[in-house]
Order: C-alpha cells, then sequence, then structure tokens
C-alpha cells in the first residue's frame, strides 16, 4: 500500500494471517501514520477473516511491542507498521510482524545539494529505516562524483545494513575509522547529534521531506546540549539518594545495569533504589519525594529530550560515571543499547 509518501507491504500481513489462520489480530502504528490506521484496518479485514483490534498506546520503536495482557483479548498475532524488527530481542510471545514504512521520496537533487558540504573523499551513509532502501542509489551517485561511500553493517540489534536507531549507532561505529565525514539521510536532530558525539565526524543531514541540508547548525546543538548535560551533573553533585530507572519495554530492559550501577553507588556511600517504568513520565515520579537524581536505563532519549519535564536531574549512566569520577568529562557519550 502506498500512502503519504510511504510503501507498507501489507499483503505480507494479509498472507501471514491467511497461512496460519489467524481470527484476532493487534495493529500497533506510530504516532505519524495513526491519521491512516482505518485505511489499514479495512485492508486487512477485507482480505482476511479475522478481526483487527487497533492498539492506541504510544509506539516508539521495536523496543515497544505490546506484551501486557494482550493475550486476554484473544490476540494470535501482532502488526507493527513503521519499524524494523530488533533480532536479538524476543519481541513478545505473540507471533509479530514488522512492516517497515519505506518512504519513496527521490533522494536525488538532496544528495547533489549536500556534496558540496562534504569534507574528505570517504563517506558513510547512515538511516533510519524509512530510507535505509535509498543509500545504494546514494552510493551510486557519490561514485559518480569520485567520492568513496561505505556502508555499515550494524550489530545484531540492526536489521538493515546502513539502519541507525536512537539507541544504537554500531553500523556508523563500524566504518567510523574509515570515513572522512557521514551523511544521514531522515529528519530530527537526535540521529546526527549522536552520530556526532559516538563518531566524532563531520555529519551531514539530507532531510527528504524538505530537502535540507544541515551541517554547521548540527554543531550549536551539540554545544547546547553539552551544556545542559555538564549542568544536570552539576545539580546532582551533592545527591546522597538516587533512583536507578529500568524501563520494562521489552527492548529497554537493562535490569543488569542497574544492578551495576547501584554497586557502584553502594561503593561511594550512596543509597539508591530500583524503579520499574513503562512508559516515562514525571508525573509518575514526582511522589517519591526523597529522591534527588534519577539514572535512566531505559531509552537514551528520555535523558536528553525530556530532561526539563522533571524536577529532579534525570541523568544516563555514563552521565553517573562522570558524577562518580569514574570517568572524566572528555569521555562523554551518547548512551547506547547494544
Amino acid at each position: 500500500m502506498n500512502i503519504s509518501g510511504y510503501e507498507i507491504d501489507l499483503e505480507k500481513a494479509v498472507k501471514s494471517i491467511n497461512k496460519n489462520k489467524y481470527k484476532r489480530v493487534l495493529l500497533q502504528i506510530p504516532e505519524g501514520l495513526k491519521p491512516h490506521t482505518l485505511k489499514f484496518v479495512d485492508y486487512i479485514e477485507g482480505k482476511t477473516n479475522t478481526r483487527v483490534i487497533i492498539s492506541a498506546d504510544p509506539c516508539f520503536g521495536a523496543c515497544d511491542i505490546p506484551t501486557s495482557n494482550i493475550e486476554n483479548f484473544g490476540i494470535e498475532f501482532i502488526v507493527s507498521i513503521g519499524h524494523t524488527s530488533i533480532p536479538n530481542i524476543n519481541n513478545s510471545k505473540i507471533q509479530t510482524l514488522f512492516l517497515n514504512a519505506k518512504s519513496n521520496l527521490d533522494v536525488t537533487k538532496i544528495i547533489e545539494k549536500a556534496i558540496p558540504h562534504i569534507k574528505g573523499k570517504k563517506v558513510g551513509l547512515v538511516s533510519t529505516s524509512q530510507h535505509a532502501h535509498i543509500l545504494n542509489k546514494a552510493k551510486k551517485i557519490l561514485i559518480e562524483n569520485k567520492f568513496e561511500p561505505l556502508i555499515g553493517k550494524g550489530d545484531n540489534r540492526i536489521e538493515l545494513k546502513g539502519q541507525i536507531l536512537g539507541c544504537n549507532f554500531s553500523a556508523a561505529k563500524s566504518i567510523a575509522d574509515k570515513v572522512d565525514s557521514f551523511l544521514f539521510f531522515g529528519s530530527g536532530n537526535f540521529h546526527p547529534l549522536g552520530l556526532i558525539f559516538i563518531t566524532n565526524k563531520q555529519v551531514i543531514v539530507c532531510d527528504p521531506y524538505t530537502c535540507e541540508v544541515k551541517d554547521k547548525e548540527l554543531y550549536y546543538l551539540k554545544d547546547m546540549i553539552l551544556r545542559q548535560r555538564y549542568g544536570a551533573i552539576a545539580r546532582s553533585k551533592d545527591t546522597e539518594v538516587f533512583g536507578i530507572v529500568v524501563g520494562s519495554k521489552i527492548g529497554q530492559q537493562r535490569l543488569n545495569l542497574a544492578y551495576e550501577i547501584k554497586e557502584k553507588l553502594d561503593l561511594k556511600g550512596k543509597k539508591s533504589y530500583i524503579f520499574s517504568l513503562d512508559n516515562f513520565s514525571p508525573d509518575f515520579l514526582e511522589g517519591f519525594k526523597e529522591i534527588d537524581c534519577y539514572v535512566s536505563t531505559a531509552c537514551p532519549r528520555i535523558a536528553i529530550d525530556d530532561y526539563m519535564k522533571y524536577k529532579v536531574p534525570i541523568i544516563t549512566p555514563i552521565e553517573l560515571e562522570i558524577l562518580l569520577n569514574i570517568k572524566r568529562w572528555e569521555d562523554y557519550h551518547f548512551d547506547e543499547i547494544f
């Protein structure tokens, strides 16, 4: 199905449902595609004998598959639209099909627009899942312009070659020592900022939706975030009671890391308590008045994107190590999940 600039292989879901004779299916959709939900349901129900239940909860990625009590609804199959799978995790007891939403935008012009910004001849190509299929086309155009493009392969959390997640930059790290710069295809700032922190290379953003190229603007944002993160660490320096938060979403569960953090705090004479949370919100933590600082082991974006929403500092594991003088500020990097 071609919808709103994306190609989604709903027929693949139909074939699986008909083959296995599933009678009740859960459909999970990210916020950006929710306006098209009813079209998806009508298509699936029109070609199968199943009943579709729509998950209205927010969906933040393949790490966020519903697991709680959906079996009580008689759900036999989950169709998750808009994300690729995370191969190294068992997403759900219920069989789950991930249908990527592939952008069908032409990227030729934006690549040509980005070429004057590129420093050096060796260029790494990365993207979010929606644009990973165009990396080979980008590679061909760059070769025609005398560049030496490379597309890296990620670890076992990454499905597509050249794909990066907000919590995993392994595809970029695998080629970082072989390239002079990176071209990132996608929208938003979090992924390219993570690339800068992780690889310490030039990063050029090619936004296929706006046909804009960004380069120097990212470094202003980087400095702003570094000041914010330094402030979060400084605000936490006198903390005696820490809350260590473990995400209960199946792809974000790092309980062993939480225990390691607790041991480090114990050695420094600090008290700490471990909390479990599914959907993060300051409202859910506000009642624990004795906690002076939270350390998030869940999605790395929480501490960065939502920092200003919390009345007490919320920091990442690496930031805690800097706070405890285990690591130096010069060692700062974005948190990742492997």
